[in-house]
């Protein structure tokens, strides 16, 4: 690789807390995970001990209560962390932002029991969570989905199959929208699960494209049993709670997007400047000159959109049609700016010497996941023109 070290984004942060914080994070990523992503990826391997110590630091919980062990960040700061990590391996970035999705459902909508007894070990004890709403047959149609939880007593008895979970077979508690109730979206609730808990199980990991670090599998439960007191929320309200979680969601997508982006960046600009072509750096071309220029407004005009929205969402505002935009926006720019970092590297882009063909795998997930960018349209123009007609 060259030896021009990428600069560091200059952000806009709101306090000296947050600036800490984000050099905290910088630290962590250039000492702890960036120097062994190429080659743990390209083994397989999911590097948990790395999620203990962000669970250490504090960075497990960023925007939940200091209460019960969050750290109380505003999601502008807590999705600069996310871009930073992403940057650094994307299998760390995107599965702190499903971390943060696991927990949304008790944060927001457990009671205080609840909260009390299990947040303090999922936002910083060590814990990592799975977010379980997608099934084989029902992925985009998710209020369609047939895992099914039958009342016993002061018990739920869950039954069915979870696919593409994040951290599948794996996590140490699993937020599972299950059907109680009539067809359709009003028929879901929520339960936390225990990852130990009997009758569950997680399938062989999916053979993905990129993100081969990152554990992706169906996960089984087989008549599991969970007291009424894990059940999250009321009854048929799982779906709403589910989608709530999704808007704050991608977000979290949005920024890892951007993280990806910015890291084929700078690998990119790092590159030409240092490789000489008919006797100059081929930064000195201004095609190529060009193509760096359009990859720089892409990201800025991306980390604008979801720091835009972010801040919708700190003032308590309505914020689902920027999410979905910003989702939108940040995933399609990092294929592209991932892609156009591949064809400034040329052939070299091509082999796995340098990372950005990893980058460029890596982006088209991020199209896919937390709602395709097709709903995502779908989700915009219906705060635009109303819903569709039947």
């Amino acid at each position: 690789m060259p030896d021009r070290a990428p600069q560091p984004v200059d952000r806009q942060l709101p306090t000296d807390e947050a600036r800490d914080l984000i050099s905290l994070v910088r630290d962590i990523a250039q000492r702890e995970i960036a120097p062994k992503a190429a080659e743990e990826e390209d083994a397989g391997r999911f590097p948990r001990e790395i999620f203990t110590l962000l669970s250490e630091s504090g960075l497990l919980g960023l925007p939940y209560d200091t209460e019960y062990g969050g750290g109380d960040q505003p999601y502008e700061v807590y999705l600069q962390v996310l871009e930073e990590l992403a940057a650094a391996r994307l299998t760390v970035g995107l599965g702190v932002s499903v971390h943060t999705l696991a927990s949304y459902a008790l944060a927001a909508y457990g009671s205080k029991e609840q909260q009390v007894e299990h947040l303090p070990a999922m936002l910083g004890g060590g814990l990592l969570g799975a977010y379980c709403l997608s099934e084989p047959a029902s992925g985009s149609d998710a209020a369609s989905l047939r895992t099914r939880a039958v009342r016993d007593g002061d018990d739920w008895v869950i039954t069915g199959t979870k696919a593409w979970i994040t951290h599948g077979g794996i996590a140490d508690f699993y937020t599972v929208m299950a059907r109680t109730g009539e067809e359709g979206a009003r028929g879901i609730t929520a339960f936390l699960v225990p990852g130990d808990a009997a009758g569950l199980s997680g399938a062989v990991p999916e053979k993905k494209m990129g993100m081969k670090g990152s554990p992706t599998a169906q996960v089984h439960l087989d008549g599991v049993r969970v007291g009424d007191d894990r059940r999250l929320g009321d009854e048929g309200q799982g779906f709403a709670i589910a989608l709530s979680a999704l808007d704050s969601g991608r977000l979290g997508i949005a920024a890892c997007a951007i993280g990806v982006a910015q890291a084929a960046l700078d690998a990119a600009v790092g590159y030409a400047t240092e490789r000489r072509q008919f006797g100059k750096p081929i930064a000195d071309f201004q095609g190529l000159r060009f193509m760096l220029a359009d990859m720089a407004t892409q990201i800025e005009a991306g980390r604008a959109l979801y720091l835009s929205a972010a801040r919708l969402r700190d003032a308590g505002r309505p914020f689902a049609k920027q999410a979905a935009m910003a989702k939108l926006l940040c995933t399609d720019a990092a294929m592209k700016v991932t892609t156009d970092a591949v064809q400034v590297l040329g052939g070299y882009g091509y082999t796995a010497d340098f990372p950005v063909e990893r980058y460029m795998r890596e982006a088209k997930v991020l199209q896919i996941v937390e709602g395709t960018n097709q709903i995502q349209r779908m989700v915009i123009a219906r705060h635009l023109a109303g819903p569709e007609t039947r």
